[in-house]
């Protein structure tokens, strides 16, 4: 059973935005994604339309190179879109990933990619884990994050994210690991986090908010098992 066509013309074109030094992905030249095994590539079972319908991209840890192609958001069946521990992936995050409206695993971390966070990837309404952390992400959070409303695990940990952390992601109402430290983020601490129900452990130490006062709404996060809240240091002071 064929997957359908356009999918393996994204797939070619994700594939030709890559370097592929070991040759990983030496297979992803002829046949049928499914049928034909390609590495990293999981299929589900047949579908009611009678096709096979690509459900995972596993990448991660083949040292691959290159950059992200926007023709992944085109996977319109994916639940995991998994990049991490590459290395040296550059450049954004596509935008058009926001367009995956199944995906619930967006996971990048460990590569150098870098830029904003693009408005569009707050929409995605099934997002379970949002893990980018160990790049290299510039710009401000977006508020549009607000919509990830299934979302659990937010990791932008040990990036140069920067700007005030918005008010309104205390919203998120399933977050339990909410990491946001070691970058460049300023201001004041939203005392709204303490409106997040689940939240488990807040991490925003190594940063540069102003002043270290922890709001005293914070006491009333009753689920809350860890906080880290240091200033980051000046000069390896």
């Amino acid at each position: 059973m064929p997957v359908l066509n356009f999918p393996i013309d994204a797939l070619q074109a994700i594939r030709r935005k890559l370097k592929d030094p070991r040759k990983n992905l030496r297979n992803w030249i002829k046949g049928d994604p499914c049928v034909s095994n390609w590495t990293g590539v999981i299929c589900t079972m047949p579908q009611p339309d009678g096709f096979l319908h690509i459900q995972e991209l596993r990448m991660l840890n083949l040292n691959l190179t290159g950059k992200l192609a926007p023709e992944l958001g085109q996977l319109s069946n994916l639940t995991v879109l998994n990049f991490m521990w590459n290395h040296n992936i550059t450049g954004s995050i596509p935008k058009e990933i926001g367009n995956i409206k199944s995906l619930k695993f967006l996971l990048l971390s460990g590569n150098q990619l870098s830029g904003p966070l693009a408005d569009e990837l707050g929409f995605l309404p099934n997002l379970l884990m949002f893990q980018v952390d160990l790049n290299q992400i510039t710009g401000s959070l977006p508020k549009s994050f607000v919509n990830l409303i299934s979302c659990r695990h937010f990791h932008m940990n040990n990036n140069s994210i920067s700007g005030q952390i918005p008010s309104e992601l205390s919203s998120m109402p399933a977050l339990i690991h909410f990491l946001l430290d070691n970058n460049n983020l300023m201001g004041n601490l939203p005392p709204e986090f303490s409106q997040m129900p689940k939240l488990r452990i807040l991490q925003l130490d190594n940063n540069n908010f102003g002043g270290t006062e922890i709001p005293a709404s914070y006491g009333n996060i009753s689920n809350l098992v860890k906080f880290c809240q240091r200033k980051k240091r000046k000069n390896g002071a």
